[in-house]
């Protein structure tokens, strides 16, 4: 499923700039930045730290991995990305500009497959309501094993029989 993107009131850089000049110590913009930014939301897929430098390479763009590190963590903050921890492994995913989504991951290949169900969103405001729990955000991340995966492992029992 792929997610429709949603209307949103400024530009993710726009965004971040608003974010870092609002802090109790307001921090620059810089060209690193920037360049991070407009990397990470001309698409939109899961990475984590090293696929991203590594991306970055690929594309002749310098940033050093402090730098990729520390914005990183800026740009969670600011609400324009969301933290999945996948066991060891940091995943980053989109929460700006994309409409409030779950996640199923393959615990053999590593897909992620991104979900919305309306139910879901029904219970889990029921459940808040009954604690009186005001729920800001959310990560839910459902782990099993992939269709394909599935579907090679029954094929590979059949050769063994």
């Amino acid at each position: 499923m792929s997610l429709p993107a949603v209307s949103v009131s400024q530009s993710p850089e726009g965004r971040f700039r608003e974010y870092l000049a609002s802090r109790p110590e307001p921090k620059r913009f810089t060209t690193q930045q920037r360049e991070l930014v407009e990397h990470i939301f001309a698409r939109h897929k899961h990475f984590d730290a090293n696929e991203l430098i590594d991306d970055l390479k690929q594309s002749n763009r310098t940033v050093s991995r402090a730098t990729v590190y520390r914005t990183l963590t800026l740009l969670v903050d600011a609400g324009l990305l969301r933290r999945i921890e996948i066991g060891p492994r940091t995943v980053y995913d989109h929460d700006y500009g994309y409409p409030a989504h779950d996640h199923l991951v393959c615990e053999r290949c590593g897909a992620m497959i991104e979900f919305q169900h309306p139910r879901l969103d029904e219970v889990l405001r029921e459940v808040a309501g009954e604690h009186q729990f005001q729920a800001e955000a959310r990560t839910l991340v459902v782990r099993g094993t992939c269709g394909d995966c599935n579907r090679a492992r029954a094929a590979r029992r059949r050769l063994v029989m």
